[in-house]
């Protein structure tokens, strides 16, 4: 693969990089392109967890792409569902020769006199390779496949049973007739509990601070309904915006009237588990949608509480203990198996190193840019998601402004997009991500700043991104199109412009 010429690389052979491929061959046609995935198959983080019980938590009709609807009865599907909706998604558009296995970026430098990205790939023998391109699309997520947030609890080495970390799951484990303790309260913990409720002996979920939890069918009626009624796009089209809409309406709403909102969600608990539940477990000190709320289908995390076979309990560590764990309020919970599941690590890039013309590249010091590019960084696309609502909505319009940008560039004899902040003016900056979130507020100072207007702000709200990235001018006055060699690259200024801005 030395000295290769791609117009395109895409990196990550999950979600998002399969849409993104699918997207420039319907949009792009006749533009090479390959997908480099660092591990041996295809799926991402759908492969990559094996934990009992993995599932989506959003509703397939909006986590499915736009251009394959979601056929399965259930909305909110396991693992291997979603695992085999994308290698059907592989197989129909034909993408299996062009994903390059165990090739893993470890370094991209952007040189301006080329107008092309060299990309350094480490492949499965530890040898070193590279490939060029125009643009590097990046669809490797947000957070570390090496490693997770696995914090060093006090008496850790004391503990005679086995400690699991969900990201890392073995095989082999025997939990049957066991007991559990599920350290977490977040989506990966309210899907454990259950799960390993049916064969443990016991499975307590230990939390430090309860997560707003709300129950949803399995099955989405309205769309099964629209099935028999309508052709299968068609269904698909309206069931995906009912839900858009809905999420929507529902994060406004949480929002603009958060303790109502709040006292709403904490009596649909209490419609769940009784009069007598114990309210302090479940009523988190936050707002809604301060951090996302965790969807059990089915009602399935309230049912094993209810038949005694799990339970919660809201405490501190104080320190493992040879049999369990010794808690704050001098508690002890007794335990075979520990699972931590206690967040993500974010990694952006996939931890790879950039540079552009020779600068090193600093996300911190860059301002999102229509939520897909950063200032002063050429060529280079980052699908990340929304907070509020399905991956997928987010990643779908991300390629396709990429490929509207792409055709803009091959239209005009200007290969080379460069988002710039304009000279002269002060633009605020806030966090690229508005959320508690513990894996969030553990990476912030590592991630891009959003700015205080368009296009430097993130919407996080799909009806306005179809019309920021589908359908609004890709020469905005923003970005700066050029030709290789024609103009130096603006890096060293745009940094200097985010640090000033910082300072004040």
């Amino acid at each position: 693969m030395e000295n290769e010429i791609l117009d395109i690389l895409i990196v990550g052979a999950g979600l998002s990089g399969i849409g993104a491929a699918v997207h420039l061959t319907k949009r792009c046609p006749g533009k090479s392109f390959a997908i480099v995935e660092a591990r041996e198959r295809l799926g991402g983080t759908w492969d990559l967890f094996k934990y009992p019980g993995i599932r989506s938590d959003s509703d397939m009709y909006t986590l499915g792409y736009n251009f394959k609807p979601w056929t399965a009865r259930r909305a909110i599907a396991d693992a291997p569902s979603i695992l085999n909706y994308l290698h059907e998604t592989v197989d129909e558009y034909g993408l299996a020769d062009k994903i390059r296995f165990q090739h893993k970026v470890i370094d991209a430098s952007w040189s301006s006199e080329e107008a092309l990205w060299t990309v350094s790939l480490q492949q499965g023998d530890g040898s070193i390779s590279s490939v060029q391109c125009n643009f590097l699309h990046m669809c490797s997520g947000y957070y570390s496949y090496e490693e997770g947030h696995d914090p060093d609890f006090p008496g850790k080495a004391d503990f005679a049973g086995t400690i699991v970390h969900p990201q890392f799951w073995p095989e082999d484990l025997d939990y049957s007739g066991k007991k559990v303790v599920v350290i977490g309260s977040g989506a990966t913990a309210v899907t454990l509990v259950p799960s390993m409720a049916d064969t443990a002996e016991h499975v307590t979920m230990l939390q430090r601070s309860p997560t707003y939890i709300v129950s949803r069918p399995g099955e989405d009626k309205w769309a099964l309904r629209l099935r028999k009624l309508l052709p299968s796009n068609a269904a698909y089209f309206l069931t995906r915006w009912k839900n858009v809409l809905l999420g929507l309406f529902m994060f406004n709403l949480a929002r603009k009237k958060p303790a109502a909102f709040k006292g709403r969600l904490l009596e649909m608990v209490r419609e769940e588990m009784g009069p007598d539940v114990n309210m302090a477990d479940y009523t988190p000190s936050y707002n809604p949608w301060d951090q996302r709320l965790c969807l059990v289908p089915d009602s399935d995390l309230f049912d094993s509480i209810k038949s005694g076979r799990a339970s919660i309990v809201t405490d501190q560590i104080e320190t493992f203990t040879r049999g369990g764990i010794k808690l704050k309020s001098g508690k002890t919970l007794a335990a075979d198996v520990i699972v931590t599941a206690t967040g993500l690590k974010m990694a952006m890039g996939g931890n790879a190193v950039f540079s552009v013309d020779g600068e090193p590249v600093d996300f911190a010091k860059t301002i999102n840019y229509k939520g897909v590019m950063f200032s002063g960084v050429p060529n280079f696309g980052m699908t990340m998601g929304y907070t509020n609502a399905s991956w997928t909505l987010k990643a779908d319009l991300t390629s396709e402004y990429v490929c509207r940008l792409i055709n803009y560039m091959d239209r005009n004899g200007t290969p080379i997009a460069t988002p710039t902040l304009p000279v002269g003016e002060t633009i605020g900056t806030e966090p690229m991500l508005d959320f508690s979130s513990g894996y969030v507020q553990r990476a912030i100072d590592h991630l891009p700043k959003q700015g205080d207007r368009k296009p430097w702000k993130l919407n996080q709200n799909f009806p306005k991104d179809i019309i920021n990235l589908r359908h609004k001018a890709v020469d905005d006055g923003v970005m700066v199109f050029s030709k290789p060699g024609a103009v130096k690259s603006a890096r060293p200024v745009q940094q200097e412009q985010v640090e000033a801005i910082a300072a004040e």
